[in-house]
């Protein structure tokens, strides 16, 4: 049951990434300017932000298994609905709806893997968890690229869309024998859910972790077109980051994320992630780039595992899906957050890595701070 959850995680953020590269193409080709092109792209974070607090809510209320096939079954809806766009607004309310289902289905998906695991296991789960995110990230915008240049956007979406209307078939027969039995009184589950200093450690780390993943993928195309290098590169230096990752997560070194407390993988994780920005603000040769991501993907892989650990070690059964609706809330406003802000702040690609790694440092310290005390 649990390689079935790995499989959805995959097909939740392979529909993700593979949306990457094709969309503000396809939006200008409606007729969009750069305002509403970067509005269309954005629009999906937006809704999926609304999709996840839901997911949720109502994981908690009514089980993860209603949710989760809700969400893939909507997603799979929504994917085919791009063939309907016919000008820039029509796309963007087809964005809207398609970042909506997708955000019902990964804290549905991450609460039903997290409720069938043992405890003493959750760290190498969320570790494997993570492999899938990775490995969607590597395939997903390659996928979308190649296809498209091969058809037209809305034949992509529909193939993504079948995939994962074939995923949500499965998951009605494969998963309706393990429901977990509901809690019996709606008021209970809202007294179940507590803000405490783990979940505030979580959702911060989910936000930061993600703010990083935003100005990366803002500022490393510009880093490279600036050292003059082709274009390509900024994917291939981005296809190293995930293999890095994806080789911790699965590598009997995972082993660390349950025998380590997950707030001393934290920081540490921050603190590789601070010092790789720091680093890719000062490097300048193909070499010690490919180092860098490779060693922000080793930081990444702590982190991850370790801001999922302290989510399950400070919910309950009948409160873990709305602390996981409001972790991947965290999440999609982190991206936003990381292109936004160090775009407004109008910085170059070095003072946007210079920027973002001090941040990450100070994160990391101020847990530090904190577990001393």
């Amino acid at each position: 049951m649990r390689l079935f959850i790995y499989v959805i995680i995959f097909f939740a953020f392979f529909d993700l990434f593979a949306q990457l590269p094709i969309i503000s193409p396809f939006a200008v080709s409606l007729g969009a300017g750069p305002f509403l092109a970067g509005l269309t792209v954005g629009m999906y974070s937006l809704s999926n932000t609304f999709g996840n607090i839901l997911s949720g809510i109502f994981s908690d209320r009514k089980g993860p298994f209603a949710i989760l096939l809700t969400g893939l079954t909507a997603t799979s809806a929504a994917l085919f609905m791009y063939g309907l766009a016919e000008g820039p607004y029509s796309l963007l309310a087809i964005r809207f709806v398609h970042g909506f289902a997708a955000g019902l289905t990964v804290p549905a998906a991450f609460t039903y893997l997290a409720n069938r695991t043992d405890h003493s296991r959750r760290g190498k789960s969320a570790a494997i968890s993570g492999a899938f995110v990775g490995l969607a990230a590597i395939i997903g915008p390659a996928y979308g690229a190649i296809y498209t240049s091969r058809g037209s956007v809305p034949e992509t979406m529909l193939l993504t869309g079948s995939l994962i209307g074939i995923i949500a078939i499965s998951a009605f027969f494969f998963l309706r024998s393990h429901q977990f039995q509901k809690a019996e009184k709606l008021a209970e589950q809202r007294d179940a859910f507590n803000w405490n200093m783990g979940l505030v450690r979580s959702f911060s780390g989910a936000f930061f972790l993600m703010f990083s993943q935003g100005v990366l993928a803002y500022m490393l195309p510009l880093k490279v077109e600036a050292l003059g290098y082709p274009t390509q590169l900024s994917g291939l230096l981005l296809s190293a980051f995930g293999l890095s990752a994806i080789l911790v997560f699965l590598l009997p070194i995972n082993r660390l994320f349950d025998a380590i407390q997950p707030l001393v993988t934290l920081i540490i994780g921050f603190s590789i992630m601070g010092a790789s920005m720091l680093a890719l603000a000062n490097v300048s040769t193909e070499a010690l780039l490919y180092a860098t991501l490779c060693t922000y993907g080793f930081g990444f892989a702590l982190l991850f595992p370790s801001i999922n650990s302290l989510l399950i070690d400070s919910t309950t059964l009948i409160s873990r899906g709305r602390a996981y609706g409001y972790f991947y809330a965290f999440f999609s406003l982190g991206v936003v957050a990381g292109s936004g802000v160090t775009g407004a702040l109008a910085f170059n690609a070095d003072e946007g890595f210079l920027f973002t790694g001090l941040l990450l440092g100070f994160i990391a310290l101020a847990n530090g701070l904190i577990r001393k005390r």
